[in-house]
C-alpha cells in the first residue's frame, strides 16, 4: 500500500469514527438542500518526492492532468477568467461565476496582483536559504473588493536544503477547508504539479511535500462513496508524475508532464454530488 492510500483510508476512518456533524451550513447542493459535512480538524500528511512518494492513491483515481491545468491558469496566466479556464479544459470553476464570467478577485487575479510568482522565484534563487518564501492568498483586501469563493488552498512555504552538491526545494501547502473526496488528491498533486516547475526553473531537486488541513470534511451526499473506497484493495504500484524536460517556468505546458503508473486505477461507481 503506498502512502496516499494509506493516509486516505486512515483520513476516511477518521472521519467515520471520530468526525463532527456541522451546524448550519453554507454551501448549498443544487436543489437549495443545505450542505452538511461530518469533518475532522488539523491534518497533516507528509510525502518525500525524492524517495518517490507521490500524493496519488489507487483506490480511485485522480484528476491528474485537469488539476495541472488548474494550477497553470491560477500561478502561470495568473486568470480569474472561466473564459480563459474553460479554454483550458476546466470546467468546474463556472458554479462560482460572480455574474461577470470571473470568479471575482480570487487566485489568479490576487497571484497578477502582488506578483507572488515572480517574486516567490527571486527570493528563491538570490536567498535560497531564507525563511520568509510564502505565497498567500487569502488577502482580505481582495475578498472585500468583489464577490467570489474565498480561497480553500491559500498558503505555500517554500524552503531550500542543499545535500551535498544539490539543493532540494520543499512545499508545505496550507489548506482551511477541503471537500475530501471531491478535491482531496487533486488538490495535493497540483501543488506537487507547482513545485516541479519551481524546482525546475531554478534547476533544484524535489524535496518533501507536506500538506495541512485545517478543516478535512466529507458531505452528507458522498457517504455512499466513502463506503465504497472503503471497500476497495488498494494496488501494489506507486504512480508518478514527471517532467519531460526542464524549463523555466512560464515556458511549461501541460503536454510537459508525465503520468505513469495509473493503469486499473478505478474511478468511484457514482458521481459526486457538488456543493456551492
Amino acid at each position: 500500500m503506498n502512502k496516499a492510500d494509506k493516509y486516505y483510508l486512515e483520513n476516511l476512518n477518521l472521519v467515520l469514527t471520530e468526525g463532527c456533524l456541522d451546524e448550519n451550513p453554507r454551501p448549498r447542493y443544487k436543489d437549495g438542500t443545505p450542505a452538511y459535512t461530518k469533518f475532522i480538524t488539523q491534518v497533516f500528511e507528509t510525502y518525500d518526492i525524492s524517495k518517490g512518494e507521490f500524493p496519488i492513491p489507487t483506490i480511485r483515481n485522480t484528476a491528474i492532468k485537469t488539476g495541472i491545468k488548474e494550477i497553470l491558469w491560477i500561478y502561470q496566466k495568473q486568470s480569474n477568467s472561466l473564459k480563459d479556464a474553460r479554454g483550458m479544459g476546466i470546467n468546474w470553476w463556472d458554479e462560482w461565476n460572480i455574474g461577470d464570467d470571473t470568479i471575482g478577485q480570487r487566485y489568479g487575479a490576487t497571484v497578477k496582483r502582488y506578483n507572488l510568482i515572480d517574486n516567490l522565484l527571486e527570493q528563491l534563487k538570490n536567498n535560497p536559504f531564507g525563511r520568509r518564501h510564502l505565497m498567500e492568498l487569502y488577502q482580505c483586501g481582495d475578498m472585500k473588493e468583489t464577490k467570489g469563493l474565498d480561497p480553500c488552498a491559500h498558503l505555500t512555504e517554500w524552503s531550500v536544503r542543499k545535500i551535498g552538491v544539490d539543493y532540494y526545494l520543499d512545499l508545505t501547502l496550507v489548506q482551511r477547508s477541503q471537500d475530501y473526496l471531491m478535491a482531496s488528491h487533486i488538490n495535493k498533486i497540483q501543488y506537487v504539479a507547482l513545485q516541479m516547475m519551481i524546482a525546475s526553473h531554478l534547476e533544484y531537486k524535489m524535496g518533501k511535500f507536506c500538506h495541512f488541513i485545517q478543516n478535512l470534511h466529507i458531505y452528507d451526499r458522498h457517504f455512499n462513496g466513502v463506503k465504497e473506497l472503503l471497500s476497495r484493495k488498494p494496488l501494489k504500484q506507486q504512480p508518478i508524475i514527471k517532467l519531460k524536460e526542464n524549463k523555466s517556468f512560464y515556458e511549461f505546458t501541460i503536454d510537459d508532464f508525465i503520468v505513469e503508473g495509473i493503469v486499473g486505477i478505478e474511478k468511484l461507481s457514482e458521481p459526486l454530488e457538488i456543493a456551492i
